[in-house]
This record gives structure tokens, sequence and C-alpha cells, in this order.
């Protein structure tokens, strides 16, 4: 099983939302956990809440998340989502703030506050590099930032995006790991975002809807490993 406390660069998010249910989301968890495995790769495996257990009995590598939780305790709340209930089912973090699921400011402080009283990790969405930078005062472990705008189009952030959005959250807090991501749909966008510098990136239909899921897996976990090595032998040779 992944280590729940570490989460190393170069990573990938997967995140299937609705697009899959059932047998096709547990076979691209295990799509995925081999992935992870031939490349060395770490791998986000944001699921369906259903799915949870199923992921985590079913895989050894990945990291198995929540897309969403809310900040309460143990009690009331008719439908809502239980931190403790997302550790006891083998959740190792969460996803918050998506653009199809905002919080206010105020309500994402005190999700992560849970999130870490009960030992999830944190991978939280920001819309731009001036929202990512105001998340960065929060501490999560991980940033998103993807223009909700490009999310599922097709079309990508340039090079300026990714250096500014990087910049912005290790300026705040260099700890945080940075995603950058949205319209990603191929190895080579996958490549174009790791030899740009960020931690990682990541995708929702473009692997969902694939002909081949498992050939699309491939192909953009080898182009992560790929890309985060070349923009490190790129970095060395400029010193």
């Amino acid at each position: 099983m992944a280590d729940s406390k570490t989460i190393r660069a170069p990573f990938f998010e997967i995140g299937p939302k609705s697009y899959l249910y059932g047998q096709d989301i547990r076979d691209l968890a295990v799509y995925a956990d081999e992935a992870a495995e031939k490349y060395d790769v770490d791998i986000i495996f944001t699921t369906p809440l259903v799915e949870i257990a199923n992921i985590r009995r079913l895989t050894r590598r990945i990291h198995v998340f929540a897309p969403h939780m809310d900040p309460l305790y143990p009690g009331r709340g008719l439908a809502d989502i239980l931190p403790e209930s997302l550790v006891a089912a083998g959740a190792e973090g969460v996803m918050l703030n998506h653009a199809e699921k905002p919080l206010s400011f105020e309500v994402l402080r005190e999700t992560i506050r849970r999130a870490r009283e009960v030992g999830l990790k944190t991978i939280v969405c920001a819309d731009s590099s001036t929202e990512a930078a105001k998340i960065a005062q929060l501490s999560p472990d991980i940033i998103v930032a993807e223009p909700s705008e490009l999310i599922g189009s097709g079309v990508t952030v340039g090079p300026e995006y990714v250096k500014a959005a990087v910049s912005a959250v290790h300026d705040v807090n260099p700890d945080i790991l940075v995603l950058v991501a949205a319209g990603i749909s191929s190895g080579q966008d996958v490549y174009n975002m790791m030899v740009c510098g960020s931690d990682a990136t990541g995708t929702s239909s473009a692997v969902c809807r694939a002909a081949d899921r498992k050939a699309m897996v491939d192909e953009m976990i080898s182009a992560v490993r790929r890309g985060f090595n070349d923009f490190h032998q790129q970095q060395e040779e400029h010193k």
C-alpha cells in the first residue's frame, strides 16, 4: 500500500468524476496502479465516494482520495460527508474546492483543518494564480492550478501559466506541491506541463472517454516521468 504520508513529485491525478461507475472505475484504478509501479510515479485516484473501499482493496501503489467532504463532526448531518467516514473507508486524502464543488474561503479553511485533524491529505483547486497564492496561506498539501473555463475543453495552459502558478504558490509556501492541469487530453499535453516545472498534472475525461483506457493511462504516466526528468536535466545543464 502506498504510504499515505508521502506523495512525491512527479505525480498525476486521475479523477473519473461521474464518467464511469462500477467495474469500469475499478478497472481504471487497477490500470493506474500498474502504471504507477511501472514508471515510479505516484498517482492520486480521486474516486467516487461509494468506490473508496473497493479501490483501496484492489490497489497497492495509488493514493485513494475522496472528491469532497464536509467539515462536520460525528452526529447530525444527513447526507453530509463526514471526514472520519472517509478515513474508515480507506481514503488517504480529499479533493476540495473543485470548480464543480466550490467552497467559500472560510469553509475551505475549516475543511482543511478538519482533514488535518483526521489525518487526510488535501488537494485543493484554484482557478488562478492569485487564488492559488491565497489558498497557499492555508497550507494544504497540494494545490491544483487550473482555469475552470478550460476544464474538459481539450485546450491547455501555456508555459507562462505553469511557471506563474508554481511561483505564486511557492512564494507563500515552498513545501506545497503544485499540480497544473485543465484540458489535458494526451501524453504530449502531460509532457508539456511537466517539462515546464509542474510537480504534477492530471485528467478526467481524456482517460475515461478513451477507446483504450489502459493504453491512455500508460501513455500519460510515461509522459509524466519523461517530462519531469527532462525538466530537471535542463535545470542541471543551466547551473
